[in-house]
């Protein structure tokens, strides 16, 4: 079965893109970003399988990975969610840089996923509307008559992007395995421009804000997600933890097209910033600690690899002043 896509935009390389950017995966400058998206523990198929009909849905966007040595033109400002995000990959004859994008389904959604706007026996929740595998718009879901509760064990009906599963109002059945069995998480209250979560969780919003849910941040330089989960960028300033889609593979090098294609500790790159990297879409490279000698896996190759920040030519948010990334410099 394959896990459902949730779409979102990325800081990468220290560089953030806008929803409109990774849409068309291209920059400011009109230069083709590439392409890479997010998908969730079940689903270890290629990525044109995980955007087949049916199935369990993939959790992420693909990834619009830029140069993250050379800011130069490309959009600044936290910018639209719901695109898809791929790793530095060569498409259409143009380099992209460290992460790259493809564009993602629209929906229009039949009702207020923030203001929860439904009748009293109903609930606002995400759906994939074209029998895809990643949520485009809302629907109004009934409520079940004894909805679990935050933390409860949930099952969704028919696959994890129905929109119909039996936790209670304004939370979601998520980490859903391949027997449609998940977690009741919550989803963000508050504004888009306001986000709230309870307990230090921060709002993710994705899929082109159809997607609201309240996750944990994390440290990608240590183990720090619970099982069966792995640590990237939320594409704002947070690392959160989400599904692991890596299957068998993600290690250094594998080939890539979601967020989450890597195991932990790894991100999904563009081709140029991974020697000898043979996929367009790209592959998989590790993040690094800026406050410690080189150790990038790539260090030895031509060209060599190097600890660049994270957030290059930005503040780096709170604590997040030594992530870096084993990339390439251009």
């Amino acid at each position: 079965m394959h896990t459902p896509h949730i779409l979102r935009s990325l800081v990468i390389g220290a560089l953030v893109l806008t929803g409109a950017d990774l849409l068309t995966g291209c920059n400011k400058d009109g230069e083709d970003t590439g392409a890479a998206a997010t998908k969730t523990s079940n689903d270890t198929s290629s990525a044109s399988e995980s955007n087949s009909e049916g199935g369990n849905p993939t959790t992420g966007t693909p990834v619009t990975t830029t140069d993250p040595t050379n800011a130069e033109g490309t959009a600044g400002g936290t910018g639209e969610t719901g695109t898809s995000m791929t790793s530095g990959a060569d498409t259409a004859g143009t380099d992209c840089g460290f992460v790259c994008e493809t564009e993602s389904a629209g929906g229009k959604p039949e009702c207020d996923i923030w203001k929860q706007d439904c009748p009293a026996d109903q609930k606002c929740m995400p759906w994939a509307n074209d029998g895809g595998n990643s949520w485009n718009a809302t629907l109004c879901s009934p409520l079940d008559a004894d909805p679990k509760q935050a933390g409860d064990s949930c099952e969704v009906e028919g696959s994890a992007v129905s929109g119909i599963d039996n936790c209670a109002l304004g939370l979601i059945c998520w980490f859903v395995d391949d027997m449609n069995v998940g977690t009741c998480i919550e989803m963000c209250t508050g504004t888009p421009d306001a986000p709230s979560c309870p307990n230090g969780k921060t709002c993710d919003e994705s899929n082109e804000g159809v997607i609201i849910v309240c996750l944990e941040t994390c440290d990608p330089l240590a183990q720090s997600c619970p099982e069966g989960q792995i640590c990237f960028s939320d594409g704002v300033d947070n690392f959160i933890c989400d599904f692991d889609a890596s299957g068998e593979e993600g290690q250094y090098g594998d080939p890539c097209f979601y967020v989450n294609d890597c195991d932990y500790g790894l991100f999904c790159a563009g081709q140029a910033n991974v020697p000898n990297c043979e996929s367009a879409d790209g592959c998989c490279s590790t993040y690094c600690n800026l406050m410690e000698p080189n150790t990038c896996p790539g260090k030895d190759e031509s060209p060599a690899q190097e600890c660049v920040p994270w957030y290059e030519g930005m503040d780096p948010p709170p604590g997040q002043e030594n992530i870096g990334a084993c990339a390439v410099p251009m």
